[in-house]
């Protein structure tokens, strides 16, 4: 298993990543983004190639097994002071928002996913031990993260890696289907 920087050509790797952690939410946006006639993952690729922006692939970091792309970990800086929730920002998002406004100046841990043919390896425990060497290298003193209540994998994995759970808010639905019903924050002092 190796660790890497993620590239831009990486980006169909990133969408499928993207997309697994949050259980089809971002293909969710991706529709609503380019309509009907527009294709969503081609628009999921083109976000994650961007040279800028949080879901940049200059924020990623793959696992490789077997000679092939097997997790991703994606994660940036947050805000250091939380800010007003824009008016216009769809509903389905505010719970996440107001989540990350409680940890302020962490380094915001969004993505960690793994292919299913290669979970069980220890993937996902060495890319969140990559992710607290990146936020200390960043000057960071907490790492936060948000999780469905449905991952229960991934909650146990967090929580045994020192991982406290500091607060909860009900996922907003709406036309997303999903079984989960809150979302959840977890910090980690560093």
């Amino acid at each position: 298993m190796s660790i890497r920087a993620a590239r831009a050509t990486d980006a169909d790797h990133l969408t499928r990543f993207i997309n697994m952690a949050a259980d089809d939410l971002p293909l969710h946006f991706w529709k609503r983004s380019v309509g009907t006639e527009g294709d969503p993952w081609a628009y999921g690729r083109e976000r994650a190639a961007r040279e800028t922006g949080n879901f940049s692939y200059r924020n990623a970091w793959l696992a490789e097994a077997d000679g092939e792309v097997a997790a991703c970990l994606l994660g940036y800086a947050a805000d250091p002071e939380p800010t007003p929730i824009d008016p216009d920002t769809p509903p389905i998002f505010v719970p996440l928002l107001q989540l990350e406004a409680l940890a302020p100046g962490s380094w915001y841990l969004n993505v960690l996913a793994t292919y299913a043919a290669h979970r069980g390896k220890g993937l996902a425990s060495a890319l969140l031990a990559k992710a607290e060497d990146v936020a200390r290298q960043g000057g960071h003193q907490t790492i936060s993260l948000i999780a469905e209540d449905t991952h229960q994998d991934a909650l146990r994995l967090y929580r045994a890696k020192g991982f406290r759970e500091i607060a909860r808010r009900p996922l907003v639905k709406g036309d997303w289907q999903v079984d989960a019903t809150e979302w959840i924050l977890f910090v980690k002092p560093l």
